[in-house]
């Protein structure tokens, strides 16, 4: 799978998107700003960036220009606004854009973008932007029927992988989850490693859930607090997983 970048101003966005790819088995980084976002990029190149236009800071596409003068244009990039121009796009496109999105993002679009986007080869676009150019004709809009929720609401990010540390899996502390015992028995703890990544991912976060539950006697506020999450996202959360955020009487 791959590493991507979300680069947005708006929080609600920003999670959104990465809940939406990360259970499509992709590791997500989040930058809210065009400085955040550079030192991404610095940091490690992603396999690609979801780039929004409008920010505080600066603009995407001046970013997406700054990349392409300084050969850090080495991969693909789609722009995301809900207010941009067809030029805007257009432009985007002419500096090395791979392809760009309209907000609101129907969850399809976005899904067949990523897709698409991470199978095509990368071409480098020329460093200076000046002269004549003819714009691609492959500049898409995203259809706005049946579209995802994606819009500003409060949320606090998700895991972005898998943990490798298991210190939070304490239901049975006798189990051994080193690394050569987890891959000579084929199991982490009570998790089975013979099953498809996202099966296991939820298996995982089921069992880290319940223990956080347990531990903190269910009190949401306390599991909020620990855990990272918002208590309005953690509800979500546990619906997802099936497990039953009520304190039990004993």
């Amino acid at each position: 799978m791959a590493r991507i970048l979300v680069v947005d101003d708006e929080i609600g966005i920003r999670e959104l998107l990465q809940e939406i790819l990360y259970e499509q088995g992709h590791t997500v980084e989040l930058a809210e700003n065009v400085a955040q976002a550079r030192a991404a990029r610095l940091n490690s190149r992603p396999d690609l960036v979801l780039l929004d236009i409008w920010m505080p800071d600066a603009d995407g596409v001046s970013l997406l220009r700054e990349w392409n003068s300084q050969g850090l244009l080495d991969m693909p990039v789609v722009m995301m606004s809900g207010h941009a121009t067809l030029d805007t796009a257009v432009e985007a496109t002419r500096i090395g854009a791979a392809d760009f999105l309209e907000k609101p993002i129907t969850l399809n679009k976005l899904l067949t973008t990523v897709q698409q986007v991470l199978q095509r080869p990368i071409v480098r676009p020329a460093a200076s932007t000046t002269g004549s150019f003819v714009a691609p004709t492959s500049v898409v809009t995203a259809n706005t029927a049946n579209t995802v929720a994606v819009r500003p609401v409060v949320a606090t990010p998700v895991m972005s992988h898998a943990p490798t540390s298991v210190s939070a899996v304490q239901t049975n502390p006798s189990v051994s989850v080193g690394t050569e015992d987890v891959s000579r028995s084929g199991f982490l703890g009570s998790i089975p490693l013979d099953q498809p990544l996202r099966d296991a991912r939820d298996e995982f976060e089921r069992v880290y859930f319940e223990y956080h539950l347990q531990r903190e006697n269910h009190s949401m506020t306390r599991v909020s607090e620990k855990t990272g999450l918002e208590r309005t996202h953690l509800y979500r959360k546990l619906r997802q997983l099936g497990i039953d955020s009520r304190r039990r009487s004993s």
